[in-house]
């Protein structure tokens, strides 16, 4: 979010930046969410100076020696300033301590490859053996296929450690931003015990063009939309962008009042 005048990637307003920053990244012409690098994200909603990073220095290798898939890593490197496509650490909302995992669209679409998954996981891991709760904000393509199988073994992983520290009666809240798809939503993505999305989100397995090409019918209006989702019972709660950070400061409010002993 360093241009100018960015613009919206839905109706191609362009916007003055500090007037876009003001509004938390929402297109004032149509409403429509901007996508958000992770950075700002954690600025957005993290206390002041609390963000504390873990796992910085986890690098992607080449399992497979994917066709130019080391070029690919270096210029996300070069471009985002990440070692991978999700930052993870501890921090503050309101005043209430919490893991935070927060997911890096332009760092090849934060695809789940086997340091994403295994930077979720150590996340969740953290969390249970420090009595913390969990919170993962969604950006992603889903499951990084350049790196085949070692890339869908993460959805068994991160699953496996949801479960884990849903054991020790902790809370995994997960914030479903656009887009939320494939192996990221057939995994943690949708194990949240609050299942949180912002306005307009695509948040599916396959893409609404894939499926309308398998079973030759036409979608209804709205599929695999937030509002679609949360209608159908498969969402908590749809969010404002300007309201998210006080929603979930309530959430860790409650958690820290009242912790649950039972299963969640």
């Amino acid at each position: 979010m360093s241009r100018l005048f960015p613009r919206c990637s839905r109706c191609k307003t362009s916007h003055f930046i500090a007037f876009l920053k003001h509004a938390h990244y929402v297109c004032s012409k149509c409403g429509f969410n901007l996508r958000l690098d992770a950075e700002t994200r954690i600025k957005m909603l993290c206390d002041k100076k609390s963000f504390k990073i873990l796992d910085e220095h986890m690098k992607s290798e080449d399992p497979l020696d994917f066709p130019k898939y080391r070029e690919k890593l270096q210029q996300s490197m070069d471009t985002t300033k990440l070692n991978e496509a999700i930052l993870t650490g501890t921090c503050t909302i309101k005043g209430f301590p919490t893991t935070i995992g927060v997911m890096e669209p332009n760092f090849i679409m934060a695809s789940m490859g086997s340091v994403v998954g295994e930077k979720v996981t150590r996340l969740l891991e953290y969390a249970a053996d420090n009595h913390l709760p969990a919170l993962i904000i969604i950006s992603s393509g889903g499951a990084r296929m350049h790196e085949g199988i070692f890339s869908l073994m993460q959805m068994a992983k991160t699953s496996a450690a949801v479960k884990r520290l849903n054991d020790k009666g902790l809370p995994l809240f997960t914030v479903l931003t656009d887009p939320t798809t494939g192996g990221v939503t057939a995994s943690f993505a949708m194990l949240g015990n609050v299942i949180i999305a912002e306005p307009a989100a695509l948040i599916g397995f396959a893409g609404p063009r894939v499926i309308e090409q398998t079973i030759g019918q036409k979608l209804p209006g709205g599929f695999q939309r937030s509002e679609f989702l949360l209608e159908h019972g498969m969402l908590d709660m749809v969010v404002e962008r300007k309201q998210l950070r006080n929603v979930l400061g309530t959430l860790l409010k409650i958690h820290a009042q009242k912790p649950y002993k039972g299963d969640w």
